[in-house]
C-alpha cells in the first residue's frame, strides 16, 4: 500500500482561536453594557454612537459572526483536515477566509455604530460589507469541498455532513435576505416589502440561527465530544436521523416568528408544525451526544473541557425543546415581543454556543502547543463562574419575559386595561434586568480567567505551526467502496452528490414559503387608501432606522384586545406595501408605535427626543438631543426615491428632480407651525422634524386622517 506523507496546516487554526478569544470578550462586554442601559440609561453616555439602539445590533453581530463564527472556522479548519487526511485545499483561501472574515467583522464594528443599518435582524450590515461576506463564503466553500474532495480517507464522517450543509445554506440565506437596491454607497433598500420582507427576512433569521449557530457546532460535538472522551459516537444511525431529519424540517420553521401578525395564516401554520416537528431530530442529536459518554462520567467529572461540552450539548436540549414550544400559537400570544424571547436565545448562545466553544479551545491550545493545559484548576473555575453567570442571566430574563406578557393583558373587573400605562410594565422587571447584568458579568469573567489560561498554556508550550502525518495514498475514486449503491454508506463517499441532495434538502421549505408570497398578489392585498411615503417621511423613517429604534419598538398590532384596547386597530398586511425593509421587529422593550401617529401632538414627540423623562416620568429611553442640532440630508433625497422607485413604490416619474424638495420644504413648514402651537420653536431644516413627520404617519393611512401628508402619485 502507497503511504502518502504531508503536514497538517496548524497556523490558520491558532489565527482562528485567537480571533474567536478576543471576540468572546469583546462581544460578551458589549452585551453587558447594552444590558447595564436598561435599568441605567446614564450609560447610552447621550452620544448618538454609543446609544442602546446602535450597540444591540453591534453586541448581536459580534456574538454571532465574530465570537461564533471565528470559533466554527476554528474547529472546522482542524477537524477536517484530520478527519479528511489530507491538508486544507488551499492556504490562501485560508487566509482569505480569516482576514476577510475579521475584517468584515472590524468594518460592522464600525458601521453599526454610525447608524449605517438595514434594521434587519442579524443581517443589519449595509450591502457593500454584504458582497465582502458573500466573497469571502465562497471561498471558504471552494476550500472546504476541495478539501473534501481531495480527501485521502473514503467515507465523510458524520461532522462533515454538517460542513457541508452549512456552507450551502448559509450561502442561499445571506444572498437571497441581503437582495437590496443601493441609494448610495452605505444606504440600500430592501427589495422585498412589508410581508414578504417579514417571511424572507425571518425564514434568514431563523435559519441563521440553525444553519450558523446550530449545525456546525453540531459537526464540531460529532468531532471533539467523541475525542475528548475516547468514545465512539453512540449510534451511527441515529447520526443519519438527526441530520436528514434537521436539515429538511429546520428551513420551514420561520415564519413561527411572526404568529398573529400580518402575514397570512397558512404560512403561520406552516412555520408552526414544522417547528413542533423539530423536537425529534434536536433531541435525537443531543440524545446521541450525551449518550456517546455512557461508561466516562468519572472522566467527565475531573475534564474541564467535558464538563463544558456536557452542558453545551444539554443547553442545546433545552432550547431544541423551548424553541417549538414557543411556536405554538397560544404560548407564542403570551412570549412574543417579551423578555422570555431573550432568555430563549441566550440559553442557546450562552450555553451551547459559548461552552461547546470554550471546550474546544481548551482542548485544542495544548495540542497546538505541545504542552498540558496550564492550570486545570483555572479552567473548572470558568466553568462554574460562567454556568453561575449563564443562570443568573437566563433565570431572572424567563421571570422579566413572562411578568410582561401577563401585564400586558390584565384586565379590570370594569373591563379596562389594568396596567393602561406600558411604562408601568417596564419599571417592573428593572430589578431582574439587574440580575441580568450581574450573570453577564459572571460571564465575562470566565472568559477572562479563560484567557489568562490560555495565554498560560501557549507560553509553556512551543507552537507546531505544521503536523506532519501520514495515510494511504488517495483513492482515484473513493464512492467505488463495498457499500451497496444507494445506501447512506455509499453516498458518503459521493461528495458531490451528497451536497446536492442536502441542498434540494434545504431549498423545498424556503420556496414553498416563499414563493406563492412573493408571487401570488391575493397573498397581500392592497388597501386604495395607503400610500408612499413623503419625501420628508421617508427621510424620517430612514432616520428611524438609523437610530435603531426598531430594537425597542415594534410596528405590528396583533389581534388581540389586550393590543387593539392600549394601540387602536390591529395591523393588516395591505399596510405595509410601501415598506422596505419592513420595521414590524422582534421585542416590545417600549410600546408598539403602528398607531402612533396623531396620538400625541408634534411637541410631545419634541420634547419625549429631546428629555424623555419630560414627557415620561422613569423612563428608561435614553435622550436625543443630535437629532435636535444635525441638519437633515436632503442631498440623498433622489437618489433614495429611485431606488425605491425601480422597486415598485410608485412615486411619479421625475418626482426626485425638484417637486419632491418642494413637498419636503412645504411638509417641513407645517410640523415647524404645530410646533410652535406647541411652545416649541424649532428650524425646519432639522432632523427631528423629519422623525416627527414620520412618526405622525404611522398608521393613519386607513383612519383617513389629514395626519398623512403623502403627495398625490402615479397609479393611485
Amino acid at each position: 500500500m502507497n503511504v502518502e506523507t504531508f503536514r497538517y496546516d496548524n497556523r490558520i487554526v491558532r489565527a482562528f482561536a485567537i480571533a474567536t478569544a478576543l471576540w468572546a470578550l469583546v462581544g460578551t462586554a458589549a452585551g453587558l453594557l447594552v444590558a447595564c442601559q436598561l435599568f441605567w440609561p446614564a450609560l447610552n453616555f447621550e452620544t448618538s454612537f454609543t446609544t442602546f439602539g446602535r450597540l444591540r445590533p453591534l453586541h448581536t453581530n459580534a456574538v454571532i459572526f465574530a465570537f461564533v463564527g471565528n470559533g466554527m472556522f476554528t474547529g472546522i479548519y482542524y477537524s477536517l483536515q484530520r478527519l479528511c487526511k489530507a491538508r486544507m485545499f488551499s492556504d490562501t483561501l485560508s487566509w482569505l477566509n480569516f482576514w476577510g472574515w475579521n475584517i468584515i467583522i472590524v468594518a460592522a464594528a464600525i458601521t453599526l455604530p454610525l447608524g449605517l443599518t438595514t434594521s434587519k435582524e442579524y443581517a443589519e450590515l449595509e450591502w457593500p460589507i454584504d458582497v465582502g461576506i458573500a466573497i469571502v463564503w465562497v471561498a471558504f466553500t471552494v476550500n472546504l469541498m476541495g478539501t473534501i474532495l481531495r480527501r485521502r480517507e473514503p467515507h465523510m464522517y458524520v461532522a462533515i455532513w454538517f460542513y457541508i450543509a452549512t456552507a450551502i445554506t448559509v450561502a442561499v440565506l445571506h444572498i437571497v435576505n441581503s437582495l437590496a437596491i443601493p441609494a448610495g454607497w452605505f444606504k440600500s433598500y430592501s427589495i422585498y416589502a412589508g410581508v414578504q420582507d417579514a417571511l424572507v427576512q425571518w425564514w434568514y433569521g431563523h435559519n441563521a440561527v440553525a444553519f450558523f449557530l446550530t449545525t456546525p457546532y453540531l459537526g464540531l460535538m460529532y468531532y471533539f465530544l467523541p475525542k475528548a472522551a475516547n468514545r465512539p459516537v453512540f449510534s451511527y444511525r441515529l447520526s443519519i436521523i438527526h441530520f436528514w431529519g434537521l436539515i429538511f424540517i429546520y428551513i420551514w420553521a420561520g415564519p413561527h416568528h411572526l404568529l398573529y401578525t400580518a402575514l397570512p395564516d397558512w404560512a403561520q401554520s406552516l412555520g408552526m408544525v414544522f417547528s413542533v416537528m423539530l423536537v425529534a431530530p434536536s433531541w435525537g442529536g443531543m440524545l446521541n451526544g450525551l449518550l456517546t459518554l455512557r461508561g466516562a462520567w468519572d472522566k467527565v467529572r475531573q475534564d474541564p473541557m467535558l464538563k463544558f461540552m456536557v452542558v453545551a450539548v444539554t443547553a442545546y436540549g433545552m432550547a431544541t425543546l423551548e424553541g417549538p414550544t414557543l411556536a405554538i400559537k397560544s404560548v407564542n400570544a403570551l412570549s412574543h415581543y417579551t423578555d422570555w424571547t431573550i432568555a430563549h436565545v441566550h440559553t442557546g448562545a450562552l450555553g451551547w454556543n459559548g461552552f461547546l466553544t470554550f471546550s474546544m479551545l481548551y482542548w485544542l491550545f495544548p495540542r497546538l502547543y505541545n504542552t498540558k493545559l496550564w492550570s486545570t484548576k483555572l479552567a473548572n473555575y470558568h466553568f462554574w463562574i460562567a454556568l453561575l453567570g449563564m443562570m443568573f442571566y437566563v433565570v431572572p430574563i424567563y421571570v422579566s419575559g413572562v411578568t410582561q406578557g401577563l401585564m400586558w393583558k390584565q384586565f379590570t373587573e370594569d373591563g379596562f386595561l389594568l396596567y393602561g400605562n406600558f411604562l408601568e410594565t417596564v419599571l417592573r422587571i428593572i430589578p431582574m434586568h439587574m440580575l441580568r447584568a450581574a450573570g453577564g458579568a459572571l460571564y465575562v469573567l470566565g472568559i477572562v480567567l479563560m484567557w489568562v489560561n490560555l495565554y498560560k498554556t501557549a507560553k509553556a508550550g512551543q507552537f507546531a505551526p505544521e503536523q506532519e502525518a501520514q495515510a494511504p495514498a488517495r483513492v482515484q475514486h473513493p464512492s467505488t467502496s463495498h457499500a451497496p449503491a444507494w445506501s447512506h454508506r455509499w453516498l458518503e463517499g459521493m461528495p458531490v452528490t451528497f451536497t446536492i441532495l442536502t441542498t434540494l434538502a434545504i431549498l423545498v421549505g424556503g420556496l414553498v414559503e416563499i414563493v406563492p408570497l412573493y408571487l401570488i398578489k391575493n397573498n397581500v392585498p392592497t388597501i386604495s387608501a395607503v400610500k408612499p411615503y413623503s419625501p420628508l417621511e421617508l427621510l424620517g423613517r430612514d432616520l428611524y432606522i438609523r437610530e435603531g429604534c426598531v430594537g425597542c419598538h415594534s410596528q405590528m398590532v396583533r389581534p388581540f384586545r389586550s393590543e387593539t384596547e392600549r394601540y387602536g386597530e390591529y395591523s393588516k398586511a395591505g399596510e405595509y406595501v410601501y415598506d422596505h425593509p419592513f420595521l414590524w421587529g422582534s421585542k416590545r422593550t417600549g410600546p408598539d408605535l403602528h398607531r402612533v401617529g396623531g396620538k400625541y401632538p408634534d411637541a410631545w414627540h419634541y420634547n419625549h427626543m429631546e428629555d424623555p423623562h419630560s414627557t415620561s416620568s422613569g423612563t428608561i429611553m435614553p435622550p436625543y438631543p443630535w437629532l435636535l442640532d444635525r441638519k437633515l440630508d436632503t442631498a440623498s433625497l433622489t437618489a433614495r426615491i429611485r431606488a425605491l422607485r425601480r422597486i415598485g413604490v410608485p412615486y411619479p416619474e421625475g418626482y426626485e428632480n425638484g417637486q419632491a424638495l418642494e413637498d419636503l420644504k412645504a411638509q417641513q413648514a407645517r410640523v415647524v407651525q404645530n410646533l410652535k402651537v406647541g411652545s416649541v420653536n424649532a428650524e425646519p431644516d432639522r432632523e427631528i422634524i423629519a422623525l416627527i413627520a414620520y412618526l405622525q404617519r404611522l398608521g393613519t393611512d386607513i383612519k383617513g386622517s389629514p395626519a398623512s401628508t403623502a403627495p398625490k402619485l402615479a397609479g393611485n
